[in-house]
This record gives C-alpha cells, structure tokens and sequence, in this order.
C-alpha cells in the first residue's frame, strides 16, 4: 500500500459495513444553539463501523470496510479489510505515537508526533484525530480565534501550528458541517464535509462525510478523496480491548 495513501488513511481518523448494522436515526433538534457552545462527542469507550470509498488522484477507486474502537483522550485503534474478511492495516494512535501495521505494502510507521512532523511536514495529536472524527472544532475555541455568526452558522477561524483551520458549526446540530484546512506553507490541505448526521443515545454523530486531502510527495502534489458512511457507532461504559502487534 502507499505509504501517502496510508497516510490518507489514518488522517481520516480511522474511519469506519456491516450488512446488519442498525438503523441510522437521523438526528434532529428541537432547539438552536443560540450562543457558541458546540457539542463534543460524549463516551467513555466507542466502537464503530463504517463502508469507505476512496478516490486516488490517479483514478484508482478502493472500497473497504474500516472498523474502530476509541478510548477518549487516550487510545484509537482501527483496522481496515478490503473484503473477503482479509485485513490490510491495523493501527492504533496514542497520545504519544502513531503505529500502523501495513500487512500488504509492509510500508509500516512507528514514530512519535514529533517524529511524523519533521518527515512529513504535519502537526498531528490525537486530540485532532478525534475532533476531526466527530465534527468537533479542531480546538476548543479561545481568545486567540475569530468567530463570527453568518445566519445559523457560526464561522470559526484558528491557527495553530502553522495550520489554519476555518470551520462551519451550524446551529442546529451545535457539530461541525464543513471544514477546511490549509498549512501556512502550503505544503497540504484538507476539506471535510460532515453531509448528515445521526443521533446515538440523543447526541449527534455523522452518519456521511466526505473527505479530500491535498498533500506534497517527491512526486509532487497528490489528492485523495475519502467517502464515509458510517453504518454503526456505539458507547461504551466498560472497558474495550485494543489489540496490536507487528
């Protein structure tokens, strides 16, 4: 496998078929958000699964099944399978490092974030993996950040580390509906776009997003896009296991 599409891979967060997955309610508020006070996903453990299409830039289309499980603040661990049951990848990011097992390009990564910023030029932590798998801000919002309200949406403008990240929060679901994001250096982008979304024990969740990642190779520039349906997403008040092992 690619090493940069792998990379694709795991900016996604990890995302997530099961054929009997259950219903995805469509999640609906009675109330507006009528001051900036987005909704963070809420759990103690979370397991999900999700049917993923991907697009290379070159027009190869990949469809696969990716499964996760997440301990808040402290753990993600996925695998994705291509089909027939076979597994392709397994990882798990931690707050201190990224590990991804490539059974099938044998490109793996062990390194910490420290380490993945100085080969590839990004700032990643794991709390940016989870916002960005929740339709959260990238960062809670603080002094240092522009918001401004354009109808029933407020528009939020943050920078960190060198990245701009510029998010849509819509009113009505208090998440994240659009987001992009662009490297002062111009070296990557991403645009996610959070189409529709789903109510697990009466909070919001995504039910599709729509991915597309702009990033720099020896190549040159390489785009991917990334499509989610998320077919089953569960909290958890009891521990879940996190298996690896290269």
């Amino acid at each position: 496998m690619n090493k940069f599409l792998l990379l694709g891979w795991v900016l996604i967060g990890m995302i997530l078929l099961n054929s009997c997955s259950k219903r995805v309610i469509p999640y609906q508020s009675n109330e507006r958000m009528k001051e900036f006070s987005p909704q963070y996903a809420d759990f103690d453990y979370l397991s999900a699964r999700a049917k993923v299409v991907i697009e290379e830039g070159s027009g190869k289309i990949t469809r696969g099944t990716l499964n996760l499980r997440a301990k808040k603040d402290s753990l993600l661990w996925f695998t994705i399978s291509p089909g027939l049951g076979m597994e392709a990848v397994r990882g798990l990011i931690s707050n201190e490092k990224i590990l991804i097992k490539d059974r099938i390009g044998n490109q793996d990564i062990d390194m910490s974030f420290a380490e993945f910023k100085s080969l590839y030029g990004l700032n990643l932590s794991l709390d940016l993996f989870q916002n960005m798998l929740w339709a959260n801000p990238p960062f809670r919002f603080d002094y240092r950040d522009r918001l401004v309200k354009v109808g029933k949406v407020y528009e939020l403008t943050q920078v960190r580390d060198q990245v701009r990240y510029f998010s849509k929060v819509g009113t009505s679901e208090a998440k994240v509906t659009e987001l992009v994001s662009n490297s002062l250096d111009d070296r990557g982008s991403l645009l996610a776009s959070f189409a529709h979304f789903q109510t697990i024990d009466q909070m919001p969740f995504p039910a599709e997003t729509l991915y597309k990642l702009i990033y720099q190779t020896p190549q040159g520039a390489q785009n991917t896009i990334i499509h989610v349906e998320w077919t089953s997403i569960d909290r958890h008040s009891s521990a879940l296991s996190f298996p690896f092992r290269y």
